[in-house]
This record gives structure tokens, C-alpha cells and sequence, in this order.
């Protein structure tokens, strides 16, 4: 985006911003993840299945995740997208077991692929 230094213009985009988080807040469903060690490992914890059935982010009806990684920090992203992002880790590395008694199944998504 060019720089413009017209306070009426970056006024509208700015209430434009405010307008679409406003519909997600109001009107979608989100999805809210707390993690406050995110910070420090660089990750989360993406479940899709869990003691023999998908579950997590696979039966999700949430339109958007929400990631509440610290109480500065909030990372909101599409839930369509962040499904895209994940499938490209599965039977990678990535792919591990987690949850209570490592009985899920899940994707370490590095913090970094949710920003662009």
C-alpha cells in the first residue's frame, strides 16, 4: 500500500478495518485457543483427532480461530485458512501427538505462518 498523509483517507481505511472485525466479533463464530507458552516455543498446537475419531480443527464450525497468545497478543485467522496451512504439515514432522496423555493427534504450526 503507498503511503498517503490525507488524515480523511486514512480515517475511512481505518474505519473500514474497525468495520470487518466488528462483523467477526458480532457475527461469526470464533474459535478461541489460549496458549501463553506460544511466546516462547514459537508453535501451537493445531488438534484434528482425538482418541480415534477427527476432532479439533476437523469438526470446527467456527469461521475464524482466534489465538490468544499472550495479553498483548491475538491472532485471528479464517478457519478455512488455517485448515490450508495445516494440511500442508500432515505426515511431516510437524504431525505429532499431543493433548491429555499425548491421545490427540495435531499439527505444531509455527506461530509465523498465521501472520502473512
Amino acid at each position: 500500500m503507498k503511503y498517503n498523509n490525507d488524515f480523511k483517507y486514512d480515517l475511512e481505511v481505518g474505519q473500514v478495518g474497525e468495520k470487518y472485525l466488528g462483523n467477526i466479533l458480532q457475527s461469526k463464530k470464533i474459535e478461541v485457543k489460549t496458549d501463553l507458552q506460544a511466546h516462547k516455543t514459537g508453535n501451537i498446537f493445531i488438534e484434528y483427532y482425538s482418541r480415534g475419531k477427527p476432532s479439533g480443527i476437523s469438526k470446527s464450525e467456527a469461521d475464524f480461530y482466534a489465538f490468544i497468545l499472550s495479553n498483548e497478543k491475538i491472532v485471528i485467522v479464517k478457519t478455512t485458512e488455517l485448515k490450508t496451512i495445516c494440511r500442508r504439515y500432515i505426515n511431516t514432522k510437524r504431525d505429532i501427538n499431543g493433548g491429555d496423555s499425548n491421545t490427540s493427534k495435531g499439527i505444531l504450526l509455527p506461530i509465523k505462518e498465521l501472520l502473512f
